[in-house]
């Protein structure tokens, strides 16, 4: 299918998943200058005389409900439209992997990571439960990690407001795993249904699955009717019988027999640990979950990629030495995930340049990506410029760091003598233009530019240059315009 290059005001820059009722979008809001994502539906869904009424009020309730929300935990809601054939909402772009992609690849959470992701969940609930809202479909794929540790929730499409009555009764919305029996039932439900599906994440962390699993027939009984097995008493678990207790509560069949709240299931969670919960899940977590993605991708070989770098797992071609020094300075703005990312790029590269142009794409934020950039070229002039893959020779080509917070990191980086063309032109203009160019050509615009700037004589020869990297005529003038608005 065809996807638009804008919708309202956001430049559409990628695609980041597509469904049967729409897509998501990586987006460019310029007026700000941040990615964000754009969740949309398809008009012919909302349109739909059998369900459409109510999609397009469960839609715009995601708007409305998660934009009352302002949590660190809690994905942020900037924007809702609607144009042409889809309504969107635009939202925080948030880097990382789903709770579910963790327990597909099988990661083991020791039990202090498992406190921090159920903490963390509940301070989020706890949140959105004081103002009102109640999200109905806490789940796996819906709670995000971000490469540092901390969790995000996200999807508040079928979340209810306290004053509104989008659904009625006997309305059954929802994931049967992770809904509680009065949701399925289609009864009333309230903030403790969320106290429920929190109580389903935690056991599933605990033990490796939800506490009922099978078909929708049987499942949907067993939730209903039978009680959890414990995980003290689950054969091979081996977690501590202090957590039977927390979870028999959470997952009470009867609402009123559950915590009263979010604050109340945590503090019963802590009670039981007898220790504070890590503000964020550890390293060691977040490294498997690569680890075991790059042994996924390894051709069989069955083994997990290593932690970090050394020279067994060094790409052929490259020195070992030189790629740590990359993957430490990567991992400053990316976690544990830079030993992968590192390797698994270095693969398809063949010069330094190129593998810090690549690397940069994994670091979202733009002067978090300058400094990327300028610490990389800064490595680079301490080893003197040479060569940087085993056996090969010749300069290593100019890096530009766009999108810092001060002057040191809008200039652009160059190697040898500037040429003329390149001194007509300021630096604030230069790291203007890589903004603008991004957008429509991603992070070799900082490439282009330099090469524009130094072949070009005078600013309409450098700007001619800009707009033939981009061959789509839209984009172009889009860019074009962009361009002549810049001092």
């Amino acid at each position: 299918m065809s996807h638009p290059q804008k919708l309202g005001k956001y430049l559409i820059t990628g695609v980041l998943g597509e469904g049967a009722m729409g897509v998501v979008y990586k987006g460019f809001d310029p007026g700000i200058e941040r990615a964000v994502a754009i969740k949309t539906v398809r008009r012919q869904v909302l349109d739909d005389a059998d369900f459409g009424g109510s999609m397009a009020q469960r839609f715009r309730n995601e708007a409305q409900a998660a934009g009352r929300l302002s949590h660190p935990g809690i994905v942020a809601v900037y924007d809702y439209g609607d144009e042409g054939d889809v309504a969107y909402i635009a939202m925080e772009y948030v880097q990382g992997n789903t709770l579910q992609r963790f327990v597909a690849n099988k990661v083991h959470f020791a039990e202090d990571d498992v406190v921090s992701v159920v903490v963390q969940l509940l301070d989020a609930l706890g949140h959105a439960h004081a103002h009102g809202v109640w999200h109905r479909d806490i789940k796996p794929a819906n709670l995000l990690m971000t490469p540092d540790g901390h969790l995000k929730v996200a999807d508040f499409g079928i979340a209810r407001i306290e004053t509104a009555r989008l659904t009625q009764v006997r309305t059954v919305i929802g994931t049967p795993s992770y809904m509680a029996p009065e949701q399925i039932r289609g009864l009333e439900v309230d903030k403790r249904a969320d106290i429920y599906s929190a109580g389903v994440v935690l056991y599933l962390l605990l033990v490796g699955h939800p506490p009922f699993v099978g078909s929708t027939e049987s499942l949907v009984y067993r939730v209903v009717h039978e009680d959890p097995v414990l995980p003290s008493v689950v054969p091979g678990c081996e977690r501590s019988a202090a957590f039977d207790e927390v979870l028999a509560m959470a997952l009470a069949k009867d609402p009123q027999a559950r915590y009263d709240n979010a604050a109340a299931f945590k503090q019963a969670l802590l009670d039981a640990v007898g220790r504070p919960a890590r503000a964020k899940v550890s390293e060691t977590t977040i490294v498997q979950l690569a680890s075991r993605v790059d042994a996924g991708l390894a051709a069989g070989t069955g083994s997990h990629a290593r932690r970090t770098l050394g020279t067994a797992g060094t790409p052929t071609g490259w020195d070992a030495s030189l790629l740590a020094k990359v993957e430490s300075t990567l991992a400053r703005q990316v976690g544990p995930l830079a030993a992968v990312l590192v390797r698994r790029t270095a693969r398809d590269c063949h010069d330094l340049a190129q593998l810090i142009e690549r690397l940069a794409q994994h670091v979202a934020d733009p002067a978090a990506r300058a400094e990327f950039l300028q610490s990389a070229v800064q490595q680079r002039t301490q080893a003197g410029g040479g060569s940087h893959a085993t056996g090969a020779t010749g300069a290593i080509g100019a890096i530009g760091a766009t999108g810092g917070a001060d002057a040191s990191q809008r200039t652009l980086v160059t190697s040898g003598n500037p040429r003329s063309g390149r001194q007509a032109l300021s630096d604030s203009l230069l790291a203007q233009c890589t903004r603008s160019l991004a957008v429509h050509v991603g992070p070799i615009a900082s490439v282009v530019v330099k090469r524009a700037a130094a072949r070009a004589v005078g600013r309409e020869a450098f700007f001619d240059a800009l707009l033939q990297s981009v061959p789509d005529e839209a984009a172009r003038a889009l860019l074009r315009a962009e361009l002549l608005r810049l001092s």
